[in-house]
């Protein structure tokens, strides 16, 4: 047989067990048995090892760990991968469905459901119809790279099949949530233990551990399988106009989609079918926690925008969270980084929703008073939202008379110190800003995955190194004696210059990380990347005013107050001198202090399909030229871009006499230009921005 007879023996063989796969991942439809499979499997492998040179990475026998190791880089979402907003009741839904209503513009909505499992989403990269990389959702702009893991994993094709009414898109991503079904993950667990390992809690957190292995082979062990709910992007295509028909897209290229999605024309069939979906919960094969809710339409999905965490075309009616009875231990106070005491409860450890939890949070000491918690009581515990354990009341028939009632401390568990509590609020504070307990949580965040990311410097040597007197606040991270620190027990000069390499790494860091790391109230990852993106350098934070603050779309009065009341107290600033003269970012490349603004003044609204670029990468694009990017339309608008199906912005955007640009516009525009359509220079109103701010839902 020369090459080419082999090439096409071999190609056979590929196809025919991809198509296998599929039959059996995807359509839950076998045609072939185990061991007709398993010999052409074997065959294909025969040929392969005779012919290195026909091997490929996406060839079946390259789906079962034949990478060694992975190192989980980082892959910038081209879309950010955002989590949804919740609803826990009717009201609820329908409050959400009337704001998506209002920036939509339109007189009626169409709706879909799906079930919202419980796993890990993940976003899958295709060029030219083959899988070139694999993401987590990560902080939702940037993921850890599981390609090797996810080309392991059999139920997600590492090629796509042709679609029937499409060409096959030059790009495609698919993002869709990685997840165990129950009785595969009771099989596993079973031969985890009769291996003598550790068990896993729940199928999530198998699925989680599964595909965060270094040695894909033990993914390839793994039964994981995929749910596809939405394409990201796609280039070389037009996507069908619904998500309903993105879904049939889906499928035809491979995938499994969402189970049972429904299309709905009012609220109340959707809560109809929420209701049915918890009704179900118990009897499915794979664990859900709540429905998804979105809008239909793409063009109206765009309408209706984003804020900083999460679309607003979407939502998830969360069902009421699972619940057991226990008893209170005892309750204890753990300080946290402003200082604020907050009372848990030690718990007799019970499994809820396949976690076991053996604490909850009390909040503060006047929700302990209403529900009279005492040490001692029985009490029904839930994790609210299925995450965060709660005491949700006491059984109080259960009492036998020995429990006793619960004292708030005077002073500082921690340093000793008075506490105090103002009036109107609920919490106690330690009011001493060197408090140990509060130093401490403050570095946790700091070094913590989710900020500066310090590899290696893990909360217990970091509490070591206060202990010790050597870190007082950050800025000390960046001054410690490497000398000293190779001198610790259980340290040593090797681990030591490994963690002084990755403290000097830190420093360089983009911006919003280091925001993040500071712990501003309110300030999570992605409102640290809107601020960094706003203002471009620590010293233009720090002299912003409250009211710059909140012009950022998607931050309202209370973040750009939190963040305001920071960045005036001396301590603070001083802390960002420190970091800064230790060498730290403190501004982006491209600050606001040094790159030009050239739309500063302009207040512009985009409606409509973009051809060119994507609705999020032309606004962002605009924000860091210095123009005000809004989502409704006044007499202060400087002018509306519409692209193709421009809806009610548009036509309000005549009525009240607003120049309408067109992409061509944009474009000029992107490139720090006015284009002629613009009548009105913008100089005339650099010294008096727009203030009007897009209405966050």
């Amino acid at each position: 047989m020369d090459q080419t007879d082999l090439q096409r023996h071999v190609d056979e063989f590929r196809l025919q067990l991809d198509q296998f796969a599929y039959e059996y991942f995807v359509l839950d439809q076998p045609t072939a048995t185990d061991a007709e499979y398993d010999a052409l499997m074997n065959e294909l492998r025969r040929i392969e090892a005779e012919h290195p040179e026909l091997v490929t990475a996406e060839s079946p026998t390259q789906r079962v760990g034949a990478h060694t190791a992975s190192e989980f880089g980082a892959i910038v979402h081209p879309r950010p991968l955002l989590s949804l907003s919740n609803v826990y009741n009717e009201e609820e839904l329908a409050a959400w469905a009337q704001r998506a209503l209002r920036f939509a513009g339109a007189s009626d909505l169409t709706y879909v459901t799906e079930p919202k499992t419980d796993g890990v989403a993940v976003a899958l990269t295709y060029v030219d119809g083959v899988l070139d990389h694999a993401a987590t959702r990560g902080n939702g702009f940037v993921g850890d790279d599981i390609t090797p893991n996810v080309r392991a994993i059999r139920a997600i094709p590492v090629r796509l099949r042709k679609p029937s009414r499409l060409a096959m898109p030059a790009t495609i991503e698919i993002r869709g949530e990685i997840y165990m079904r129950k009785s595969d993950f009771d099989e596993l667990n079973s031969r985890i233990a009769d291996a003598g390992g550790k068990l896993f809690m729940n199928p999530r957190n198998a699925a989680a551990g599964s595909i965060r292995q270094k040695d894909p082979g033990i993914t390839a062990q793994r039964p994981l399988r995929l749910f596809a709910y939405q394409i990201g992007c796609a280039t070389g295509i037009t996507l069908p106009p619904t998500h309903f028909e993105c879904l049939e897209l889906m499928r035809e290229l491979g995938f499994t989609t969402s189970l049972d999605a429904e299309r709905h024309d009012t609220v109340g069939s959707v809560w109809e079918t929420c209701q049915e979906w918890l009704a179900r919960r118990a009897e499915l094969d794979f664990e859900i926690d709540g429905t998804v809710v979105k809008v239909d339409s793409l063009h109206q999905q765009e309408e209706i925008g984003y804020v900083a965490r999460d679309p607003r075309w979407a939502t998830a009616y969360k069902f009421p969270a699972i619940q057991q009875t226990t008893k209170v231990l005892d309750i204890v106070i753990n300080v946290g980084r402003t200082g604020t005491l907050n009372p848990l409860a030690m718990l007799e450890p019970v499994n809820i929703g396949g976690v076991t939890v053996g604490r909850a949070t009390l909040h503060n000491e006047d929700e302990i008073a209403r529900k009279d918690i005492r040490i001692g009581d029985t009490v029904v515990v839930q994790r609210a939202g299925d995450v965060i354990p709660q005491v949700v009341k006491v059984i109080e028939e259960r009492r036998t008379g020995i429990e006793v009632p619960y004292q708030m401390p005077d002073t500082c568990p921690s340093c000793g110190t008075p506490v105090h509590r103002e009036p109107g609020v609920a919490k106690r504070y330690c009011t001493n800003a060197s408090c140990p307990a509060q130093l401490k949580e403050r570095i946790h965040h700091f070094i913590s995955r989710a900020a500066m990311d310090i590899d290696g410097l893990g909360p217990n040597l970091a509490d070591r190194f206060v202990d010790l007197g050597w870190i007082s606040d950050a800025g000390d991270i960046y001054r410690l004696d490497w000398t000293e620190v190779a001198q610790l027990e259980g340290l040593g000069e090797k681990s030591a210059e490994n963690l002084r390499e990755s403290v000097e790494k830190s420093k360089r860091q983009p911006l919003w990380r280091v925001i993040h790391g500071l712990g501003i109230r309110h300030v999570g990852d992605r409102t640290a990347n809107l601020v960094a993106d706003r203002f471009g350098s620590m010293r233009a934070l720090l002299d912003a005013t409250t009211e710059e603050i909140a012009e950022i779309p998607g931050i309202g009065d209370v973040v750009a107050t939190g963040i305001h009341d920071f960045t005036v107290e001396q301590v603070n600033r001083d802390l960002v001198a420190k970091l800064e003269a230790v060498g730290v970012r403190s501004q982006d490349d491209s600050s606001a202090e040094t790159r030009q603004r050239p739309l500063a003044g302009l207040t512009l609204v985009l409606t409509g399909r973009l051809d060119t670029l994507t609705r999020p990468e032309a606004e962002a694009t605009l924000r860091k030229l210095g123009a005000n990017v809004t989502g409704s339309v006044s007499k202060k608008t400087s002018a509306v871009i519409a692209g193709a199906d421009a809806g009610s912005k548009a036509a309000k955007a005549e009525q009240l006499g607003v120049p309408l640009l067109n992409e061509t516009d944009l474009t000029t525009l992107l490139e720090g230009e006015i284009p002629a359509a613009l009548a009105s220079p913008i100089a005339e109103t650099v010294d008096e921005p727009a203030l009007e701010e897009e209405p966050v839902a």
